[in-house]
């Protein structure tokens, strides 16, 4: 593999809200986005989902063994189809990230990975930035920069990623690199779908609220909807800062008074009330919001984000990038600056004390190797 030039990089995602594996192939040289190829998605059954479920919430024993043979053996099977790939990102699936206690874990082992398909994977993105101080998360916001400069927008902008958890990456593209003061600065936000798809499994068995039709059909209990917003002391703390899937998990028992529909209008109500907490964190107010993540296929959270907010809010395809991709993506991005020795994280992004490039790199033996399924 070249040291300089670009490269085919295929980056995996498997998020918090435990749907599947994202996988997406990005060509860069770990500064500019060249190109865009080919995506793949593989869902998790629902055997596989309960077993993550099991795990979330652990570091380890069984619950966290069983996950991770799910986690390695559900991308292989789909990163095995990317066979022009010369390096992998692998983020793994997050069953604990609790910062403040400086404990995160990502299961799935890049080295069996490696070994499996042949190919270098770089994998635990996290740890070393925890060890100088940082959150760990969020990860994408340096792929955002480069997204944004792609574009050639000029003018601040936000990408809000809603996934089990929303996280906001404000960014400046006039600036030199994502890592320079002032350029990049992001966080969690609050919950995004997680809750609203666990109110839906635990009482219509549905995955999720298919098109918003909940979110629309219900009414929003103001009475709840100031609790929520009010009982935490996380959206006046000040960012860089992250959350675990779990650490609202009050807000469900808040809402389960209220009929299905009110209860999924006040999750969502909520959401975007502390997406529009986070707004007031940013340096200034963005030209535009590029809503990544399940969360944009929501109309009825969608309209609720725009209601707060003052700029437009748009789903990323408006500026022509998949978002449902786009984190898959990210992480393809990220493990070329970690081949390259380049900051994959900053003070701006997750609080750590310089900029740091984290992630290890698996190199397979030369043997090639493979997964029982």
């Amino acid at each position: 593999m070249s040291t300089e030039g670009p490269i085919w990089a295929l980056g995996c995602m498997s998020g918090t809200s435990l749907d599947g594996v994202d996988a997406a192939m990005l060509q860069t040289d770990g500064n500019r986005i060249l190109a865009f190829g080919e995506t793949g998605f593989r869902p998790y059954s629902e055997t596989e989902r309960d077993v993550l479920r099991g795990a979330l919430g652990h570091t380890s024993g069984r619950e966290v063994e069983a996950a991770a043979e799910v986690v390695e053996i559900a991308h292989a099977e789909l990163l095995s189809e990317f066979p022009e790939a010369e390096l992998i990102g692998f983020h793994g699936q997050t069953t604990l990230h609790q910062p403040d206690n400086g404990v995160t874990c990502q299961i799935g082992n890049g080295r069996i990975l490696a070994e499996a398909l042949d190919r270098p994977v770089v994998w635990d993105f996290r740890t070393a930035d925890m060890q100088l101080g940082g959150q760990g998360a969020p990860l994408a916001p340096f792929y955002h920069f480069a997204l944004a400069r792609m574009l050639e927008m000029s003018e601040p902008v936000a990408f809000l990623n809603i996934g089990g958890v929303a996280n906001l990456t404000w960014l400046d593209p006039g600036k030199a690199r994502p890592e320079t003061p002032g350029a990049c600065l992001a966080f969690d936000t609050g919950p995004g779908n997680a809750l609203i798809d666990d109110l839906c499994k635990a009482r219509t068995n549905r995955k999720m609220d298919v098109d918003g039709a909940l979110t629309r059909a219900g009414a929003v209990h103001e009475d709840v909807l100031t609790g929520l917003l009010s009982g935490s002391h996380f959206f006046s703390k000040i960012p860089p800062k992250s959350l675990d899937r779990n650490d609202f998990a009050d807000w469900s028992h808040a809402v389960g008074h209220l009929s299905t529909a009110d209860a999924v209008a006040t999750l969502a109500a909520a959401s975007a009330g502390a997406i529009a907490l986070g707004l007031d964190h940013c340096p200034m107010p963005p030209e535009r919001i590029l809503v990544t993540g399940g969360g944009r296929l929501n109309p009825g959270l969608m309209e609720l984000i725009a209601g707060l907010s003052d700029c437009p809010v748009e789903p990323v395809e408006s500026a022509g990038l998949d978002g449902d991709m786009l984190e898959a993506q990210a992480f393809a991005y990220l493990a070329v600056r970690v081949l390259r020795g380049m900051p994959t994280s900053g003070p701006g992004t997750t609080g750590v004390a310089a900029p740091v490039g984290g992630g290890q790199v698996s190199r397979p033996s030369g043997t090639g190797g493979h997964l029982a399924g």
